[in-house]
């Protein structure tokens, strides 16, 4: 055979092989930013406005590639994480500031998550301490037990599960000519609708995807040369995440909002049976339990390990799963007590829709900070790779425009 002909296929192998080397990150932080919360969001959107929230879901994959890209280059370039870069550049208060916004979304998220994880639960008639007692514990013998990369492989393989939320939007049947037309009317006067449109944008764009991917490039030790691989994970996945919001958002809008529009979820067992009552008891409630477990679990993993690893980072310890437990106690010792503790607390009892949406809410209003820095620091970066010209322009309104319009909406819609 020609050796021409052979050159082909091992070329797209090598480039294929490269991409599947340094994939990961961007899938994980986006299989998580699809969390509970982000699901719980979605679904209230299509149950109390039907269609009138699915163009945004669109228009923000876009705006979600942009932050993360940035995101991904400081961290290749810099060989940092997104703490220590803040520290380098604009000094330690300015740091603990940013780190404590951090500490916030994650302690936000990370109830969200196990909220939604005890509703499943509950679905099975599991109840919550069980339920709780069984994550927490798996997730603190995964981290003390895994690398890096067994851990993003754990946490890609549960997020798989969220692709079944395609599977329940097919089957609800959605009318397309509805979808249509209920996209493109956009109430923006009504102040229910703008605090659902706060709460959408602080369920895609959330400070702990910065950190986290951040942190992940880093401890992948991937290089300059990585980059363009890293940015096509990080587009495929914000892709991904995206479709997903908008089928949980068409499969809510095509049952409950058609038959009960304007209705209120008040617990996961209500949007289970909202959103697959066309398949069935038995295969609605698994299916939506594979989706929601799918969600949750990989947020959960990714929150806990990005609020030890950045208080790690400023606190000056190690902190990595590289490390053994005895030689990053801190690091581990923060992962498992932030796990235990937010464990106990939904243990308690605890509204999941009203905190899951309050939570959103609550990252859009952060977004100022977070993203404000972000942009400073890829004006920093070294040549090639600062981001300036008309990117830095495109970049600067996104963010402008995504953190200004995520505290207006979140701000009006409180009033």
């Amino acid at each position: 055979m020609p050796s021409h002909v052979q050159a082909i296929p091992l070329r797209f192998q090598s480039r294929w092989a490269r991409f599947a080397a340094v994939a990961g990150p961007g899938m994980v932080v986006m299989l998580a930013d699809t969390d509970a919360g982000s699901v719980i969001t979605a679904a209230q959107s299509g149950a109390q406005w039907g269609y009138q929230l699915l163009l945004l879901q669109l228009l923000l994959a876009p705006i979600l590639f942009v932050v993360q890209e940035l995101t991904v280059r400081l961290g290749i370039v810099s060989g940092k994480g997104h703490g220590n870069l803040i520290q380098q550049h604009f000094g330690r208060a300015w740091a603990w500031l940013s780190v404590c916004t951090l500490v916030v979304a994650c302690i936000g998220a990370l109830l969200s998550e196990l909220s939604g994880l005890a509703g499943v639960g509950l679905l099975f008639g599991v109840p919550t301490s069980l339920t709780m007692t069984g994550i927490v514990g798996g997730l603190i013998i995964m981290a003390f037990t895994g690398s890096y990369q067994s851990v993003e492989r754990i946490a890609l393989g549960i997020g798989a599960f969220e692709l079944v939320f395609l599977v329940v939007a097919w089957r609800a049947h959605p009318d397309p000519a509805a979808m249509l037309s209920g996209s493109l009317t956009i109430p923006w006067k009504e102040p229910k609708y703008l605090y659902l449109v706060a709460a959408n944008i602080g369920a895609v764009i959330m400070p702990w995807m910065v950190f986290y991917q951040q942190s992940a490039v880093v401890e992948k030790k991937l290089t300059p040369f990585d980059l363009r691989a890293a940015r096509w994970d990080t587009a495929i996945g914000a892709i991904v995440t995206q479709v997903i919001m908008a089928a949980v958002l068409i499969a809510t809008a095509a049952t409950l909002g058609k038959a009960n529009a304007g209705a209120n979820l008040d617990s996961v067992q209500q949007i289970a049976q909202a959103i697959t009552p066309t398949l069935g008891e038995g295969a609605g409630r698994t299916l939506f339990a594979m989706g929601m477990i799918g969600s949750a679990l990989v947020a959960t993993i990714v929150v806990t390990l990005t609020a030890a690893r950045t208080l790690g980072e400023i606190l000056g310890v190690k902190h990595s799963l590289e490390h053994a437990p005895w030689d990053a106690p801190w690091f581990y010792g923060m992962y498992s007590a932030s796990l235990i503790a937010g464990g106990l607390f939904v243990a308690s009892g605890v509204n999941l829709v009203r905190l899951s949406i309050g939570v959103q809410v609550m990252n859009a209003l952060l977004l100022p900070i977070v993203l404000g820095f972000l942009f400073l620091l890829a004006r920093r970066l070294p040549e090639p790779h600062r981001l300036q010209g008309g990117y830095a322009v495109v970049a600067g309104l996104v963010i402008l425009l995504s953190a200004g319009f995520g505290v207006y909406a979140g701000v009006s819609g409180l009033w």
